[in-house]
C-alpha cells in the first residue's frame, strides 16, 4: 500500500501488558491493511488517551493478569473501555481484553466450576448470528483458566465445549474473543516454553499437541483472523460512513428545485 494511503488512516491504540509482549500477527495484518499501530503498556506506566478521536479503534491483548485483580493498571483499564464503548469506536478484546470488555459490561469473570483450563487447540461452534456474519475456524487456540459470562445485551457469536462463552459482540463496534488469534510460530514457541508449568493443568494439553496442532489448524484460523479485523477495522467503517451520510440525507430538507432524469 502506498505511503499516502496508510497515512490518511487513523492509527490503531493497541494495549498490551508485558514487556516483551508483541501484537504478533494482528500487527501484521494491520499493517498490511494501513494501519499505524500506537502501542501502549498501562502496566508499565503508560497512560491512556482521554478520547479516541486520533485513532481508529483499539485492541487489548492477553496477559497473566485476571481481570478480577486489583492492580491499579487493571482497573484502568476496564474503567477506559467505557472511552470506544461510548465513542463508538471499534474496539476489540483478545482472552484478557474479551474478559476486560465483559467486566465493564456488568459481566463476571470466574474459573470454570471444575477448575477446568483451556491450554491448546480446542473446538469452536459458531452460533446462528455468527455465522451470518462470517465463516469460523473450526479449532481454535487457547490459553486460559477463566472465562467470563455473556454481559446483558451482548450477542454470542461462538461457543465452546468447556467455557461456552467464546465470542460476542456489544453494539455494532465491540467486540471480544477468548481465544488467540494474533501468534505466531516464533510466539507459540515462546509459550509453550514459558508457559510449559501449566500444562498439569486440567484440561491443558502438552506442548508437543500445540505445536502440532499449529501446522493442522494454524491456516484457517490465520485466515479468519485477516477477515475478522477487515470486519471490525474495514468493512465496519465504510458501514458507520454510509449510515452516517444516510442520517445526514435524512435529515435535509427536500429541495424545491424539480429533479431532473438523467439521460439513460
Amino acid at each position: 500500500m502506498p505511503r499516502e494511503a496508510r497515512d490518511t488512516k487513523k492509527p490503531i491504540l493497541i494495549i498490551l501488558h508485558q514487556e516483551r509482549s508483541s501484537a504478533g500477527r494482528v500487527g501484521h495484518i494491520l499493517e498490511q491493511m494501513g494501519f499505524r499501530l500506537d502501542i501502549r503498556r498501562p502496566a508499565l506506566g503508560d497512560d491512556l488517551p482521554p478520547t479516541l478521536a486520533a485513532h481508529s479503534g483499539t485492541i487489548v491483548f492477553g496477559g497473566p493478569m485476571s481481570a478480577n485483580d486489583e492492580e491499579e493498571f487493571v482497573r484502568r483499564e476496564i474503567d477506559w473501555l467505557s472511552v470506544p464503548l461510548k465513542e463508538n469506536k471499534p474496539y476489540l478484546g483478545i482472552c484478557l481484553g474479551a474478559q476486560m470488555l465483559a467486566r465493564n459490561l456488568g459481566g463476571a469473570v470466574a474459573p470454570h466450576h471444575e477448575g477446568m483450563t483451556e491450554i491448546g487447540w480446542y473446538p469452536l461452534k459458531a452460533t446462528k448470528a455468527g455465522k451470518a456474519l462470517m465463516e469460523w475456524p473450526a479449532m481454535v487456540y487457547h490459553f486460559h483458566r477463566e472465562g467470563f459470562d455473556l454481559p446483558r445485551g451482548a450477542e454470542l457469536l461462538a461457543t465452546g465445549d468447556t467455557y461456552p462463552n467464546q465470542a460476542f459482540r456489544y453494539g455494532e463496534n465491540a467486540w471480544g474473543i477468548q481465544f488467540h488469534g494474533e501468534l505466531t510460530r516464533a510466539m507459540m514457541h515462546r509459550w509453550v516454553v514459558h508457559g510449559a508449568h501449566r500444562f498439569v493443568l486440567p484440561g491443558a494439553q502438552m506442548g508437543k499437541a500445540h505445536l502440532d496442532g499449529r501446522m493442522l489448524h494454524d491456516h484457517p484460523l490465520r485466515t479468519w483472523m485477516e477477515k475478522f479485523l477487515d470486519l471490525i477495522f474495514l468493512r465496519g467503517a465504510d458501514n458507520r460512513s454510509a449510515s452516517a451520510g444516510e442520517s445526514t440525507r435524512k435529515s435535509e430538507p427536500e429541495s424545491t428545485v424539480p429533479r431532473v432524469q438523467p439521460p439513460h
